[in-house]
């Protein structure tokens, strides 16, 4: 995204920058893990030995294997029985300990339940990928006596061969600060116990590469014959194109999006660093089980930009397994039929067909152009999938989003809209109730849809099923209002009760200077009123400091502990006593 100074006037510019269940087995021999972070794709079996630090009679284990813990991106746990509004609270919940890492954490934190680690048992593990190309696997649950160190890591530099992250100067951008290396959230496939994810390097000096790992969760040992090179190229007469092909170039492309895993893919996104060109916007598909690269889609061949960043939000999927996300500033022209989709929002079929991405629908905001001009991006935020509506309904399947103008899309994903210059033909667009930015995906909880924004409060729109419409201003709301960057979300509760949003107040970072930035602060709300807040850790400053705030980091609620990334530490919060 473009550099810009905050100001109220030019924030619009400057903002670019599962549950799963797990249940004891009827013999109770094993447990059984239901992995719904793909829809209920897959199931496996581990031994049932207790890690450390869980509770005996704790039966119910969840995992977060992917980006706001599923595919639809709603940032929900439902299945959370130890946090609860009686306990979220400074005297019973606090900081209760931390793990030190090499770099900043961009990439939320997964969770896996009751992994065997060779040689060191069982144990609930936590998966930290870092800025300084690292992975690290953490017991979950504490950090005393063999748990003070990592379970296993694994780091992709090697300064003795010339192998090291990319400098921000090396990309003359200062939007992700101070070096490159693994940004977007990786996702892992619990059925075959494989982490994926994307890794940046430097190599002899001028060479800048990028890589797709398949590590094994149990050792981050390197699986399917990975990693393997990012290449490719697209035909087109674009910004940067030679011979009528436009290549993906691995320094100029940020891979900021998290990963999806669906149907046995693992689809990857990029967007630019600072703006700067030529860049476009590209998303590839890889064989989950052999790392072939199997389709590629550019978002604008023939024109430019058009980056897939969502502030750092990864595509989500449905259960028939289409693919949604949303581009940014940049060349449309699919109205008239072209192949650019700048500042839309898009539907990809449910598998590659012949190499490439088949694009099924689409829609783009009538006042594209004006958004384009402004680098007022259609694509700071990505989609997030609301649960499907019974028989009868207005719209039995809908997505809601927001962007840097502030405004709120709601639309059909059974029939997106595409483009109308006379205005736009969704189900539902909600202008002017937010002052200004969004990033990333909302949340979502019992027909309620949580939205931030920029020089805004936490807000709560109420989704009505039997007219199909969120309501036209917040049924609550926050009484402090959050700067830049806004505070992402996260959404904890025991079904329909002990409902819990956790924002991560991360205004303090500061990637324009020098400067360190201060601690984040984790902050909790009733999610039925959000202006009871319950737990912020400001309060109990000495006790309960966060590490340095990091931007676009979203917090990982599971089994009763929050986990949040930072500048060099995971920061464990949970029930003091």
């Amino acid at each position: 995204m473009k550099s810009r100074t905050l100001t109220l006037i030019s924030a619009i510019t400057l903002f670019a920058a599962l549950a799963l269940p797990v249940r004891l087995a009827a013999q109770h021999t094993r447990y059984k893990l239901v992995d719904i972070g793909t829809f209920g794709g897959s199931e496996s079996y581990i031994n049932p030995a207790s890690a450390p630090g869980t509770p005996a009679d704790q039966l119910t284990q969840v995992t977060v294997t992917t980006y706001r813990n599923d595919n639809t991106r709603q940032g929900l746990n439902a299945s959370e029985t130890i946090l609860k509004l009686a306990n979220v609270n400074p005297s019973q919940f606090g900081k209760l300990f931390s793990q030190s890492v090499d770099g900043f954490v961009f990439a939320q934190p997964l969770y896996l339940a009751q992994v065997k680690i060779p040689g060191k048992n069982v144990h609930n593990v936590l998966y930290v990928a870092t800025q300084h190309d690292s992975v690290y696997a953490f017991d979950a649950d504490n950090n005393t006596g063999i748990n003070q160190n990592p379970l296993w890591k694994r780091s992709f530099i090697d300064r003795s061969s010339g192998v090291s992250t990319i400098l921000s100067e090396d990309v003359t951008c200062r939007d992700t600060y101070p070096e490159i290396g693994i940004t977007g959230t990786p996702t892992i496939d619990s059925a075959t116990g494989t982490l994926y994810v994307v890794v940046r390097t430097k190599e002899q000096e001028k060479s800048f590469v990028q890589r797709l790992h398949a590590l094994d969760v149990s050792t981050g040992e390197e699986k399917f014959g990975g990693p393997v090179e990012i290449e490719a190229s697209v035909p087109g007469t674009g910004d940067g194109s030679s011979a009528g092909r436009v290549a993906f170039e691995p320094l100029r492309n940020h891979q900021r999006p998290g990963l999806l895993l669906q149907n046995g893919y693992v689809y990857i996104s990029w967007a630019s660093q600072c703006d700067i060109g030529p860049y476009h916007g590209w998303v590839m598909a890889y064989d989950a089980h052999t790392l072939q690269q199997v389709a590629i889609w550019n978002a604008t061949p023939n024109g430019g930009l058009g980056g897939v960043w969502q502030a750092g939000g990864a595509p989500a999927a449905d259960t028939d397994g289409n693919v949604f996300l949303a581009t940014g500033n940049g060349t449309f022209d699919a109205d008239t039929g072209g192949v650019d989709f700048g500042d839309s929002l898009l539907k990809f079929g449910t598998r590659p067909a012949r190499g490439q991405l088949p694009v099924l629908d689409y829609f783009t905001p009538y006042n594209q152009a004006d958004m384009s001009a402004q680098d007022a991006d259609f694509g700071s935020g990505g989609p997030m999938l609301l649960p499907t509506q019974p028989p009868g309904s207005p719209h039995r399947n809908l997505m809601v989003m927001g962007d840097k103008t502030g405004t709120i899309y709601l639309v059909d994903r059974d029939n997106l809209g595409k483009f109308n210059a006379d205005g736009n033909q969704i189900v539902q667009t909600l202008a002017g109730e937010l002052l200004c930015c969004t990033g990333g995906t909302t949340a979502w909880w019992n027909n309620i849809v949580y939205v931030t924004s920029v020089f805004d409060t936490v807000k709560a729109f109420r989704f009505d099923p039997a007219t199909g419409l969120l309501s036209s201003a917040p049924v609550s709301q926050t009484v402090q209002s959050f700067q830049y960057p806004p505070p992402f979300l996260s959404v904890s509760s025991n079904g329909q009760g002990d409902a819990i949003v956790w924002a991560l107040d991360v205004d303090t970072y500061n990637h324009r200077s020098n400067s360190t930035g201060q601690p984040a602060v984790l902050r909790a709300f009733d999610a039925r009123d959000l202006s009871r807040e319950l737990y912020n850790s400001n309060r109990m400053f000495a006790r309960d400091m966060a590490g340095k705030a990091v931007k676009f980091t979203v917090p990982t609620v599971v089994n009763g502990k929050v986990y949040i990334g930072t500048q060099d530490e995971i920061t464990v919060y949970g029930l003091l006593h």
